[in-house]
């Protein structure tokens, strides 16, 4: 899984937000960065799960480790 995330800190909510660009709508929060990372890795699994019973195409990695 060489899914790109972004990590924000977000004053207002005291948190870390994460999202992946590849895959909409899967984001996570926690209160610290190694706390959100942890959290988002469990969410990208839960979203291509979630997607695969629906029958939805899971997208591949747009940035992995080839690009570097």
């Amino acid at each position: 899984m060489n899914y790109c995330i972004v990590m924000k800190y977000s004053a207002k909510g005291n948190c870390y937000i994460v999202t992946v660009p590849d895959l909409p709508g899967c984001m996570a929060d926690e209160r610290t960065p190694n706390e959100a990372f942890e959290n988002v890795k469990n969410v990208i699994q839960e979203w291509i799960d979630t997607a695969k019973t629906a029958g939805r195409e899971v997208p591949e990695p747009s940035f992995g480790q080839d690009n570097f």
